[in-house]
């Protein structure tokens, strides 16, 4: 039996791996990647590394054994045929025997255009019959504070909002809900709202950046419009811009408020507070 992660070296993959070594040794750890070469400290350290690519099948054969438990991190190719590559996983696994099938997906909550792969992606995993976990990460702290250096020259938060407020919390705390499934045990076809244990608005995010810098920093509310077009020419493309811009209009109208305290309860501790992770990124 091993614990296999795809999109292992991604931005929440590396958590989860860092996390389940940890836990369990390295042999018991498949990283399923792209690249190989990204890839090779993980190798170094015993764990198993099967390149694959969703977007080819074939590769996904073999990546999977008899009583493997799974975690399928969603793909980031927004506006692509993600469906159809969670899908292609979703296959090989269920061809395979795994005994688990988590999956990182959105809040059900969440009407935007974002969520609809999700959903999509949630159907073809329930009519499977895998065992399965539903992960319905919220939004991640890092989606503000990754990108600080704009907020910080133009002293302004610019969003479409309005007052909406946010359950976010840091990507460790996704990743250590996930290692909590994977290694634990009564989950099978389990589905979880994930949100961190306090919301905020853009308002108190701006606040909190003017305390941690002493300089001024306010939310500029914009209409969704302007906002898909300011991340167009941020380098976006627009059917992209589109989708994330949209998320703001859910964002205005409370579909990422989450309060089920399904996270700090998976975790076993509270969830990350903005203020540290506005911290952590100021200094980094």
């Amino acid at each position: 039996m091993s614990i296999v992660v795809t999109g292992a070296t991604g931005k929440l993959g590396r958590h989860v791996v860092e996390q389940l070594l940890e836990k369990v040794p390295a042999e018991q750890v498949t990283a399923v990647v792209r690249s190989a070469e990204k890839a090779a400290g993980l190798a170094a350290r015993g764990v198993r590394v099967a390149v694959a690519d969703y977007s080819a099948p074939g590769s996904l054969q073999g990546v999977f054994a008899a009583g493997d438990r799974v975690l399928l991190i969603s793909g980031n190719e927004v506006g692509g045929d993600r469906v159809g590559q969670h899908r292609a996983v979703i296959d090989a696994a269920k061809a395979a025997g795994v005994a688990l099938l988590a999956y990182t997906s959105a809040p059900g909550t969440l009407t935007a255009a974002l969520a609809d792969d999700h959903r999509g992606t949630e159907e073809a995993l329930l009519a499977s019959g895998v065992p399965y976990v539903l992960l319905r990460n919220g939004w991640y702290h890092e989606n503000y504070t990754e990108n600080l250096a704009p907020v910080l020259e133009h002293h302004a938060v610019v969003g479409a909002a309005g007052e909406g407020r946010i359950s976010s919390a840091s990507r460790a705390d996704y990743a250590a809900a996930a290692v909590a499934v994977l290694t634990g045990e009564g989950h099978e076809n389990a589905t979880y709202e994930l949100g961190g244990d306090e919301a905020w608005s853009l308002t108190e995010y701006a606040a909190e950046l003017s305390r941690q810098t002493g300089e001024e920093i306010s939310y500029r509310q914009v209409t969704v419009e302007a906002l898909t077009g300011i991340l167009t020419g941020a380098g976006l493309p627009g059917p992209v811009a589109a989708v994330f811009a949209g998320v703001d209009a859910s964002i205005e109208k409370g579909e990422l408020v989450v309060d089920s305290g399904d996270l700090s309860r998976l975790i076993g501790r509270p969830t990350t507070p903005l203020a540290e992770a506005v911290s952590a990124a100021l200094k980094g």
